[in-house]
Parts: C-alpha cells; structure tokens; sequence
C-alpha cells in the first residue's frame, strides 16, 4: 500500500559518510526557511568522522524552530562530544517543501552539523517531548533509507533509539525503535555508548547488540518482548535472558552534570532564544495529570553555586540577553530567593534579564518577581490554576485557593504589572459542565482586582485552555478520556461566559480543540497494535500532527478503523474507556519507579475529592520512587553562594559582580 507516499528501500549496504550538502544546497532556495537546514550555529560541533568509534545523530522529530532550544538533546550532544571515542550531530524533521524535493532529487535525511546522511550513523537517537512527533521519525526514517520496521534492519543500519518522555510507553512506536531509554540521559549514552564500541570490534550479528543494550539499566529492547492479547493484554513475556521490567534511570547529583555550558544559539528564530539552566529536576508536588512530574520524581536540586556557574557560562557562551530558570516548578527551589537575587545583583547595569517558566500561584511573591525583572523588561505574569473549580482542584490535587490568586495578582497589578496569563485545562476527570464555566467567573473577578489595585482599566488577562490527555504512569492513566465534542462545547460555552460580562473584553482566551487530544491519547496509552495506525497514518501523508494546519483528525480516525477494528479494539477503546485496576496497562513492565498500588490509590483519592500533600515537606507517602531508584529527595538550603564571577557589561567590558 503506497497512498500519497511512496517509500523506497534502499539496499543494505553501508551509506557513504561524505556530505550532502553539495546536492541539498541547489534545494534550499526552493524551500521557507532555508537557513534551518545550513547549520553553523554558535556553539556547534562538527568533529572529524574518522577519529569517532562510535557515531550518534541526535534528533528531535519536530522543525528546526522547535527543536533546536530542546535541552535534552543540547544537553546529549554536548556529554557525547566530549568523549574522544564519540561524535554527536544534530537532525530535525525536514519541512514537506523540501521532503518532496529530497525525494525527487535522491537527497537522503542528513545531520545540519556536517550534512552526513543519517543512514552513516551507528545511532539514531529520537528525543520524544510528544506523541504528536511519532509520524516525523517515520519520514526521517524513510529518507535515510533505513528500514521503518526494527525487525528488517541488519547490522548495516543505525540503532534507532527513542527517549524522552513519551518513551515512558514506547508500545506505539516498538515496530519502529530498535531501543526505548527510560529516564535520565545524562550517564545511559555514556553507557550505550561503549556497549556499541564493544559490539562493533566483537564481529557479532545485531541481535546480540540488542540482546547486550536489554541488559544496559534503563533501556528496553521491545523485539525482545512477547506480547499476547484478549482485547486487552493477557501477557507480556521477556525472551532470550531479557529483564521481565525496566527501571528508569536517574542522575542523582546535577551538579555534576553542568550541561549545557555552550548553548546552541540559532541562526533561524525559534520558540525560545534564550540561555537555559535548569535549577532542579523532579516534582512532589503530585499533580494528578502531569507526567512530567511523577516520572521524574524524586527533586534533585541543583546548589546555589552550581545554578551560578552555569548561568555565568552560558551567558558568556552564547551571548544571550536572556536566562530562563527552567524547572517544573521554579519558585519551589528552597533558595530561590537567593538564587534571583544573587543573579539580579551580578547583572545589573548589563542586558541580561531573567526569566521563570510558569509559576504555582502558591510558590510565588511579589519579591520574586520584582528580581526577576529587575534588570528586564516587566512582562506579563503566568499561572496555570489548571481547574478552574475548588471541586476540580482538588480531584487533580492543584489546591491553588481563587483567594491567593486573586491576592496575589492584585499585588502584581498595585506594582505595575498589566497582564497576566491563565493555563487551565478541560475535560478532567470527573469534570461537569459548570467546573469549566467558573473559569470565566475568576478571570473576570481577576480584571476587576487589577483594576481596583491599580487604579487602571487597561489591565488584561488571557485564559490558555488545552484539552486533557490521561498519561502512563499518572494516577490519571485509568481515567476515561472526554471525547471532542464534550471538551469542544464546554469552550464554547465558556466563551460565552467570558463575554457575557462588559469586562470580557480585557479577556483574551486560546484554546486547542479536542481533536488532537484524543489523538494524543491513543498515542500515549496505546499497544503495540497502534503502530499500524502511526504508519496508515504516515504512509497517507501525514506529518507535523503537533501543527495545527498540517493535523487531520480525519486522517487518524480512517486509519483507526482500518487498523483497529480488525484487532477487536478501536479508538474509543484505547481513549474514552475507563480502565479497571486488574486490566494489565502497556506499559506495567516499565518502571518509572512510582508503586502500582500507590497510583491506583492515589486515583481512588482524586475519585474522592481528596487532597495529597507534597512530601519534601511531610513525612514519605511510600510512592516508591526512592527507594527503587536508590536515590533521596535533595533539597537546599545547599550551604552555598552565588560566586562573585566577573561579568561582562553590553559593550563587553568586564564589571565586578
């Protein structure tokens, strides 16, 4: 079945390494944005190929705006390249305009580094932040001539390995990934790394590669898994010696991991240009939905110092006006207070400002925020109350009170502050008609406190709401999905009520309809029998599904059911149906370190409008994740101070911190 694509397999043979760029260059003023593809970025690598055992090309399977500012692949590339047996180089999806123009002109997938086709690497490792990503490997894949299906690849061919944290559940994909790393990457590529160097002089087959990466801690091989079903799974049974489950890795002191210290700096605008440090790793504040920090658990703190360094180098690398302090959660590190004002007083006189990702309403002041725009522009403040009912709130444990958000931007707005942005979410579990509407009733009452503060009627809030989507390893992955149409007539109403008021027009409001929702759904709490919808999918054009103008819902549902409805399931099967506690999940081999038990309790409890506190500050709730990955929560106060590093002011002369 060919469809609106055709593949073409290329014979299994060694791929030159020699550069495309010759061929690829005649395309790029053909092309939008041809300066994504030329590389040379500030800070970018390109070491000698012959002096490299072993070879990765890093991808993030999104475009070359969002994928470059990724961390974690900033991050790999750098630990990578700093081994002298190993090189890195970087590939992100290629736009449509020039995917049919590689196709037409025989020019293979390549790296932007050096422009080496992709198919010369030994590995291809995927970095997956979304599911929406999954179609873009397959044309990357395809480009490069390597085999879309794991099982047809020989030893001439890259090891394709998916991480991030959609590889949390790799079933969807396991047809196409050779390796699926839990966790952590910081010390896992150091480790397949010499397990590949050692395969490569051994003169074994594939398989024993695989069979040798199953036993590498934190990385699961899926061709070496069984897997049998009655509707659902029955079995999941490991062959050929493989470990019956795979715990996530976890780097325990990020100190020692001071990465990145050159930022890449674009030569073509991206989502965020910015120097980016992460000041800590992990949450227990225990969200109910957020994947992001249940798999990540436990908080790992990066000290005063170590946070100050790295800025310091970064700023210097790269040039950047702007440093983000990324974290989950930000305002939660234990001196962060000490932290922004010890980087605000090193930079004041020069350019470099500061910035905190969303903020928890609980975990922020107003002196905060003023260090935080001390030496920047004063934009605007975000939130995400994420519910926008009390009842809500506490069914998916985000007890952030109407009361201290409306204390709080009412300080913000009395000291100058004139916006302020909302995330919220829609089609929670449990979630009624009215628990969306009161969103409205708080972003008006916002307006009319700012405007009481600040004596202005100039101020403004936007309300961002996007559609929930139950993930693995969340107390939230039994959870029924709400369907399209639900989500989409709750926003709807919810508009109405916004301008039902006069003051609705100081009300911005965006939102993502249901659609690519439920979509995202299959893919994160999908088997291995949705692989056939991913490349129905792909072969019939789909790509960029993250993208708005190039997502077709319709394509999906059609591949849906002709894919899933011969197996006995369908969409709705895999989406908005509730699981019950005996039903074995896709991914209960895989060990984000989180108790089974503790998550369905933990489901019971939101079912149950229960609250769960958060346990660096509480005694141990026994989730599990400490001791089964051996580490502790590592929190400040560090003992530590932001160093007095000389700084350079705007014109490049040095200033004393």
């Amino acid at each position: 079945m060919c469809g609106s694509v055709c593949v073409t397999r290329l014979p299994s043979v060694r791929v030159s390494v020699l550069s495309v760029f010759p061929a690829l260059e005649p395309l790029l003023p053909r092309v939008s944005k041809p300066v994504q593809y030329v590389g040379g970025e500030l800070n970018a690598q390109a070491k000698p190929w012959e002096g490299a055992a072993v070879r990765w090309a890093l991808m993030y399977p999104d475009a070359y705006e969002v994928g470059l500012p990724n961390q974690g692949v900033m991050i790999l590339y750098e630990v990578l390249n700093e081994r002298a047996d190993a090189l890195a180089e970087r590939c992100y999806a290629v736009w449509p305009d020039l995917e049919a123009l590689m196709r037409e002109h025989g020019v293979p997938a390549f790296t932007v580094d050096s422009h080496r086709p992709v198919g010369a690497f030994d590995l291809l490792g995927v970095s997956f932040s979304t599911e929406l990503g999954y179609t873009n490997l397959l044309t990357t894949l395809d480009l490069a001539g390597i085999p879309l299906h794991a099982a047809d690849r020989d030893e001439s061919h890259p090891v394709v390995v998916a991480g991030g944290h959609a590889a949390f559940n790799p079933e969807p994909i396991s047809r196409f990934v050779d390796v699926a790393v839990l966790g952590d990457g910081e010390e896992v590529v150091g480790d397949i790394t010499d397990v590949v160097r050692e395969w490569k002089s051994s003169g074994t087959d594939r398989r024993e590669l695989l069979r040798r990466l199953a036993h590498t801690p934190g990385c699961y091989v899926p061709s070496l898994y069984s897997v049998e079903y009655d509707e659902s799974i029955t079995a999941v049974t490991p062959l050929e010696g493989a470990p019956a489950t795979v715990q996530k890795r976890t780097t325990s002191d990020l100190d020692e991991w001071p990465y990145p210290k050159a930022p890449l700096v674009p030569l073509a605008e991206t989502v965020h240009e910015r120097a980016s440090v992460e000041i800590f790793r992990g949450c227990t504040r225990g969200c109910r939905f957020c994947q992001a920090g249940m798999i990540t658990r436990p908080v790992r703190e990066r000290s005063l110092e170590g946070v100050g360094r790295m800025v310091d180098a970064a700023v210097r690398a790269s040039g950047f006006d702007e440093v983000g302090l990324l974290s989950l959660s930000s305002a939660d590190h234990s001196e962060i207070a000490e932290i922004t004002k010890g980087l605000a007083d090193r930079y004041e006189g020069t350019n470099t400002s500061l910035s905190l990702p969303s903020t928890r309403v609980d975990a922020f002041n107003i002196d905060l925020a003023n260090e935080i725009s001390r030496n920047g522009r004063r934009s605007g403040l975000t939130f995400a109350p994420e519910g926008g009912s009390e009842r809500i709130r506490k069914v998916i444990n985000k007890m952030v009170s109407e009361e201290d958000l409306i204390r709080t931007v009412s300080e913000a707005f009395a000291q100058g502050w004139r916006q302020v942005k909302l995330y919220f979410m829609c089609g929670l579990p449990t979630e009624e008609d009215e628990d969306v509407l009161e969103i409205a009733g708080m972003a008006h009452r916002v307006i009319e406190a700012g405007r009481k503060a600040s004596g202005r009627n100039d101020v403004r809030c936007t309300i961002s709401i996007g559609g929930f989507v139950p993930k693995p390893h969340t107390p939230f992955q039994w959870a029924a999905q709400c369907h399209p149409d639900v989500v989409d007539d709750r926003l709807r109403k919810l508009r109405e009520a916004v301008n039902s008021k006069k003051i609705g027009r100081n009300i911005g409001m965006r939102y993502h309809d249901g659609q690519p929702s439920l979509i995202e759904g299959l893919l994160a709490r999908g088997d291995r029998r949705v692989g056939a919808v991913i490349e129905r999918v792909w072969r019939e054009g789909g790509r960029f599904d993250g993208w708005s103008e190039h997502f077709s819902y319709e394509r999906w549902l059609a591949a849906a059911e002709a894919e899933l409805e011969p197996q006995g399931v369908s969409l709705e099967w895999f989406t908005t149906r509730e699981r019950d506690e005996a039903e074995v999940l896709p991914w209960d081999h895989l060990d984000s370190g989180l108790e089974r038990d503790w998550l369905w309790q933990d489901w019971q409890d939101a079912l149950s409008e229960q609250e769960q506190d958060d346990c660096r500050w509480t005694p141990c709730f026994d989730c599990g994740v400490c001791p089964s990955t051996g580490t502790d929560i590592e929190v400040g106060p560090s003992g530590t101070t932001l160093i007095p590093l000389t700084v350079l002011n705007p014109v490049g002369r040095e200033l004393g911190a």
